[in-house]
């Protein structure tokens, strides 16, 4: 994984709207600090109508889906992999994974 380029990151977000895609996103317990909590959901197929990334590093991105909007912040690195799905998650200061956002038009 290589840290956001927001332009790059952008067009392969572009890629996904206007197609159903899969999705994966996760928090875990690092991202709410002295909070136990996290949130999981994979292969959830969704219809992109709009995505945006914004912010500087970290970085945050919104996608407009056909019943309202899903959110993940905190982003600092991606990778679009040799399958075309476009890896984007946020690393603390030790490199332990605190939030995941994953787009594919297959289950991943």
């Amino acid at each position: 994984m290589k840290s956001i380029e927001l332009e790059k990151v952008q067009l392969a977000l572009d890629g996904f709207v206007g197609t159903a895609c899969y999705i994966h996103l996760e928090t875990t317990q690092g991202a709410y600090v002295n909070r136990p909590t996290g949130a999981f959901i994979r292969n959830a197929q969704v219809q992109i109508e709009r995505a945006q990334i914004r912010g500087s590093d970290p970085y945050r991105v919104g996608l407009k889906i056909t019943l309202g909007w899903i959110y993940a912040e905190g982003l600092n690195v991606y990778d679009l992999d040799e399958h075309g799905r476009l890896l984007l998650e946020g690393h603390d200061e030790d490199g332990k994974l605190q939030v995941a956002l994953h787009l594919s038009h297959q289950p991943l």
